[in-house]
């Protein structure tokens, strides 16, 4: 820690989970001086699905980043079961990996390392000076100071970024109040062989599960609820789903439970003066979409390009765009987690229509035009209504 605080650096990452590993990468692929701070000690884990999809794989290529051989598990694609009712479609490009987070975040700190960034683990970043920011009270001169410290950021809380345009569900409608936002994310492995190609949604009366094949051996399922009424744990969840139960019932458990939070909430501003925030540290959407990385690996690269031609004015415009899609979608999907006749309706054209769902699915990615989004949009309302 001596060492980084005697010097001065372009760049000082707070935060050395994915989105602040990918922002050094970026940064560092501009030719900039970089160092990450982070205390843990790697890998990093975190609960989450562990899918990543196909423009989160071609988003972390464009960093230079390659996820190495036998360390994922390839799927075609995305398959929705609701009360017996099942729709699925594959991927119209790319391939998606099932990872674990664990993975993951070891092969992005050792490709941050071997492109020549600093890597502090252990680091306690202590608060923002005007030249920088205090590592454990000691000035560390920086350029640029990155948050990159998560949902709960500190880094935000002391630039003042922590306003908020909204601050719950996109679709509520309710006023801005931050309990009602939450939802709540269990987590577990289980040894068992995948049963399938594709990444499973199974919809439930107060939950919805992901079951991501992570090896040959291997799934991460993953429960999310909406409310701290409803918030279910993953033995007890599963009662709503006797089907995965029963695949599930008597396999080893991988891991042990692991729960966190996610909240929609976009910010009025992701910069002030030197510092900036990517990530989850810069606002989110709901984990309902399984977009959370590749949105983060597209912010990096973009906050990457723009520290370079000191330019932050143009990572907020930037920043607000890339979120557009991903809010999207996590107001559609929750909206249909609240709604199960709806939900039952949509489940029967995706059924008698695969095209509807391969669209849906096209979209969630990004694939496709905006003339195509509205095209589906619209043949998707009209199999609604005659449904």
């Amino acid at each position: 820690m001596a060492s980084a605080a005697a010097n001065s650096w372009d760049v000082f990452v707070v935060g050395g989970g994915p989105a602040g590993l990918a922002t050094a990468i970026a940064a560092r692929r501009h030719g900039l001086k970089v160092v990450v701070a982070d205390g843990a000690v790697p890998p990093i884990d975190k609960p989450c699905g562990e899918g990543l999809m196909p423009d989160g794989v071609v988003a972390l290529h464009n960093l230079g980043i390659t996820i190495p051989e036998g360390i994922a598990y390839p799927f075609r694609g995305i398959r929705f079961l609701d009360n017996g009712a099942s729709a699925e479609a594959v991927f119209p490009r790319g391939t998606a990996y099932g990872i674990r987070r664990t993975h993951l975040h070891r092969a992005l700190w050792d490709h941050a390392a071997a492109c020549g960034i600093r890597m502090l683990s252990q680091a306690a970043v202590t608060g923002l000076h005007p030249e920088g920011a205090l590592l454990a009270g000691e000035l560390v001169r920086a350029r640029w100071v990155v948050g990159a410290d998560g949902t709960g950021s500190r880094v935000r809380h002391w630039a003042a970024l922590d306003q908020c345009e909204f601050d719950t569900p996109l679709d509520t409608g309710s006023h801005p109040n931050h309990e009602k936002s939450l939802r709540f994310a269990f987590r577990r492995h289980y040894r068992i062989a995948p049963w399938t190609r594709f990444m499973e949604l199974h919809w439930g009366l107060h939950s919805q599960v992901y079951v991501t094949p992570v090896s040959h051996h291997e799934v991460c399922v993953a429960l999310i609820s909406s409310t701290p009424k409803s918030r279910l744990r993953i033995e007890d969840g599963l009662a709503e789903f006797p089907e995965l139960w029963t695949r599930l019932e008597g396999a080893e458990h991988a891991s042990s439970e692991r729960g966190a939070i996610t909240i929609t909430r976009r910010l009025r501003r992701v910069y002030r003066g030197h510092t900036v925030l990517v990530g989850d540290a810069s606002g989110g959407v709901d984990a309902i979409t399984g977009e959370g990385l590749c949105l983060a690996f597209r912010q990096a690269a973009l906050l990457g390009d723009c520290l370079a031609s000191r330019d932050l004015a143009r990572y907020q415009w930037g920043h607000r765009r890339l979120s557009r899609r991903p809010a999207l979608m996590a107001r559609m999907m929750l909206f249909m987690g609240r709604h199960s006749q709806l939900r039952a309706r949509t489940m029967r054209v995706f059924q008698s229509s695969p095209r509807s769902f391969a669209g849906m699915l096209a979209m969630h990615v990004g694939e496709g035009s905006a003339r195509d989004y509205i095209s589906n949009g619209i043949a998707l309302g009209w199999e609604l209504l005659k449904a």
